[in-house]
């Protein structure tokens, strides 16, 4: 690890006024993804920022009936807190998926919003990525892509977002509250991440000095039909294959709205609103399922070595959306498909 310098914030406003003035400048809370990222030494940051003593580690109400969950909340606490588990059982469930309790214990909000890809090409200096050194090409296109892109890729990178809870917050129509040097503004959650182009270094709509402060669930929480579906290589911790975050609202055996949105086929977590638009005034059926899972992966472009996940990605959509129409969840106690 390379020799930095460490400042802890007193204020966001403080806090923002450090990294604005270093561009190698990084904010560590948790720290769950940059110590790993500075461990390899993909990340040489000169200045580590430090936000955890910072007031925002509250899930309070909004005044259009929905919650705000500040950026220094804990993963742990969002997963199990009463109102996120009655209102927005979702992105409860998202959150028991993914990682370890004791990696949940530590990783934050904001911190879960901005960590990086997995990609094993990425995180070893020794194999060129464009992601990591623009130019220098992506040897995934051609070598071990088992995790990688199927939708939204380019030819300068195919990697996945790795996070479980983003898929959830895309699905729910989140924002994302930042401040900045310029002052304040929102991002609509589809907006956050970016697709990677031809510069797959840049990975979200923030500006540099700018800080995630807090994310707001709006009050349409889908309780009641809803599904998170995560297919991986072992029940334990483990990345996504492919996810799906499943959430439907119904008049009788009618799709009055439907989300969908899934995790390990993209650079961000991936919706498509035609699909959606598809099963609304539909019957809540498998055919209705099928019909959307073919609109959703229509622009599938694996390569070689991730072509199975275009089909794996089509069942866990039927599968997910299945569970959601007749009220039957993923369990995360019991990893086990049902």
């Amino acid at each position: 690890m390379r020799p930095f310098t460490y400042t802890k914030a007193r204020d966001v406003g403080e806090a923002v006024a450090e990294l604005a003035g270093d561009e190698s400048a990084r904010f560590i809370a948790g720290g769950t993804n940059l110590l790993d990222l500075m461990k390899y030494d993909v990340e040489r940051p000169t200045r580590l920022v430090d936000i955890t003593g910072l007031p925002l580690d509250r899930i309070e109400e909004t005044d259009e009936g929905g919650l705000s969950i500040g950026a220094m909340v804990r993963n742990t606490d969002i997963a199990y807190d009463p109102r996120i588990e009655a209102h927005y059982p979702l992105l409860s469930s998202a959150l028991l998926a993914g990682a370890s309790p004791q990696l949940r214990n530590s990783a934050t909000t904001g911190g879960n919003l901005r960590q990086r890809t997995r990609c094993s090409y990425f995180y070893d200096t020794a194999t060129p990525c464009n992601k990591r050194e623009p130019g220098t090409g992506c040897p995934a296109k051609t070598g071990f892509a088992r995790y990688h892109a199927i939708l939204g890729a380019s030819e300068r990178c195919i990697a996945t977002h790795p996070s479980d809870m983003c898929v959830a917050m895309a699905a729910l129509g989140a924002t994302v509250r930042v401040e900045g040097p310029d002052g304040a503004r929102t991002i609509p959650f589809d907006a956050f991440h970016v697709l990677p182009g031809d510069t797959p270094q840049i990975e979200s709509s923030l500006r540099h000095g700018e800080m995630i402060v807090a994310v707001d669930l709006p009050p349409a929480g889908f309780a009641e039909n809803h599904s998170y579906l995560k297919i991986r290589d072992r029940l334990s911790y483990a990345f996504a294959l492919v996810s799906a975050a499943a959430a439907l609202k119904l008049d009788g055996d009618t799709i009055a709205e439907a989300r969908l949105a899934m995790g390990g086929v993209a650079h961000k977590p991936w919706r498509d609103g035609d699909a959606e638009a598809a099963m609304r005034g539909k019957p809540a059926s498998r055919d209705t399922f099928a019909a959307a899972a073919d609109i959703f992966l229509a622009g599938a472009d694996p390569v070689p070595g991730n072509a199975f996940k275009v089909d794996l990605a089509r069942r866990t959509i039927v599968r997910a959306l299945s569970q959601a129409a007749a009220g039957t969840p993923q369990s995360q106690t019991d990893k086990r498909i049902q």
